[in-house]
């Protein structure tokens, strides 16, 4: 099932998704299998697997010198995919990068996962760590919203080469927003215009970029249908789980830190009160979004799943079972919410119309 039609199906209810890393080369299968098991009790609709691109690496000799080689440090995305569909009845959602792939290495791998049955893609640009040599006769997608024009055209049957009655895939696309701006971008309306690009060269649904302050994505999103931008769009949350993460997420993500969360994790004695911290913060940010009216969230886990999973159990201690429980003063929304919806759905596009604030649900 598509991204947007778990979206429209679940309207109105709870819903949470996850996005894990595959192993590092060469490590057990058997801790991404433990992670994946205990999230799904939660039934999440779909799972969002990371794919890296090769990287420069210098690997020791065993005469004591160094030689420069190139290559994935975690592979098995489409792998793991398989794993997460076939045997556990979860829609996969792999990221397809732009960084370190030609646009011919593209089209075999969509090719793979329309195979696969693998309905959903999330087209980013990923992060470059090798220059690639792109060979004489191909080509590179530079940005993800080339990446988004490269899928939108096989969904139209229209592959690299001229083909004669080329079968159309039916990806559902999804790409990446970024509620304080992506950190290239020379404002936030800036971005918000690339997104609106994307959406019309054919995304369906967007995932934000991790953030610590509800106000900035509320924000965001305000801005993003002021502009014209329909498609959903899913906050995507983080939980801090050590104290190097004050210095890590902004200098890799380049999000904000309220002074309220820095503060208390800096009071924090060990990295065990700071797990128990950015579980107090995820569940205050959870709830904060329920009652805006989103009631679709996507949590960055990794493969740590334990914090992910003691939020979840709060969050059924608040009024949630493994999904939702509804009340009975108001069926299908959120206990005590004052946000009065309406459903709109188009051709697979869900968004949530409120007074105040326009959101989407899942």
């Amino acid at each position: 099932m598509k991204v947007t039609e778990h979206l429209v199906q679940n309207a109105g209810q709870l819903r949470v998704s996850v996005e894990i890393i595959p192993p590092k080369r060469g490590a057990r299968f058997q801790r991404i299998q433990d992670a994946i098991e205990s999230v799904i009790p939660f039934n999440p609709p779909f799972i969002d697997v990371t794919s890296h691109s090769a990287e420069v690496m210098w690997e020791e000799m065993k005469d004591g010198t160094y030689r420069k080689i190139v290559k994935r440090k975690s592979p098995g995305t489409f792998g793991l995919c398989a794993a997460i569909k076939y045997k556990y009845n979860v829609d996969p959602v792999p990221h397809i990068l732009c960084s370190g792939f030609t646009r011919e290495e593209t089209e075999d791998a969509l090719i793979e996962l329309n195979y696969l049955g693998v309905e959903n893609l999330l087209l980013i640009r990923g992060d470059s760590k090798y220059d690639k040599p792109i060979r004489e006769g191909r080509s590179a997608n530079k940005y993800a919203l080339d990446l988004v024009c490269q899928v939108s055209a096989m969904n139209q049957g229209k592959y690299l080469d001229e083909l004669i009655d080329a079968d159309a895939t039916h990806f559902c696309i999804g790409v990446a927003a970024y509620p304080e701006k992506h950190f290239e971008a020379p404002n936030v309306n800036f971005d918000i215009d690339i997104l609106k690009r994307k959406q019309d060269a054919g995304a369906h649904y967007a995932v934000t970029q991790l953030f610590y302050n509800n106000d900035h994505f509320l924000d965001f999103v305000a801005r993003a249908r002021a502009a014209g931008i329909t498609m959903p769009i899913i906050p995507g949350l983080k939980i801090f789980t050590t104290r190097e993460h004050l210095t890590v997420l902004p200098k890799i993500f380049h999000t904000d830190l309220p002074d309220e969360l820095v503060d208390r994790i800096m009071a924090a004695r060990d990295d065990r009160e700071v797990r128990q911290v950015g579980i107090e913060w995820a569940h205050r940010q959870s709830i904060g979004l329920m009652e805006a009216g989103y009631m679709h969230l996507h949590y960055y886990i990794m493969q740590n799943t334990s914090p992910f999973v003691q939020l979840m159990e709060r969050l059924r201690g608040a009024g949630i079972g493994s999904i939702y429980l509804p009340s009975a003063k108001n069926p299908g929304l959120w206990p005590g919410s004052q946000v009065q919806r309406e459903l709109i759905v188009d051709q697979g596009r869900c968004s949530l119309v409120c007074p105040e604030v326009v959101s989407v649900i899942p």
